[in-house]
């Protein structure tokens, strides 16, 4: 039996997203946490997974040991910041 051709679309980060992201970063260096977060949360499902996935990619590591790491926080590996 033939199997119906199906493309897989990976998830994409929308321009909002994009837009959250250049926030929380630019919150983490004028120290503003709370408005870190509030970035942060405001990032859709979709993105979230788009952005994971292109970190991953891209550079090796996560959101949270990007971020760790930006803010000057900790070298820890991956594992030791869950």
């Amino acid at each position: 039996m033939l199997q119906p051709h199906t493309t897989t679309i990976p998830p994409r980060v929308s321009l909002m997203a994009a837009g959250e992201l250049r926030d929380v970063l630019t919150a983490i260096e004028e120290g503003k946490g709370p408005r870190a977060v509030a970035a942060l949360m405001a990032i859709d499902p979709a993105s979230w997974t788009a952005i994971e996935g292109r970190l991953a990619a891209v550079i090796g590591t996560d959101l949270r040991e990007l971020l760790l790491k930006s803010a000057g926080g900790t070298d820890a590996a991956p594992a030791d910041l869950y």
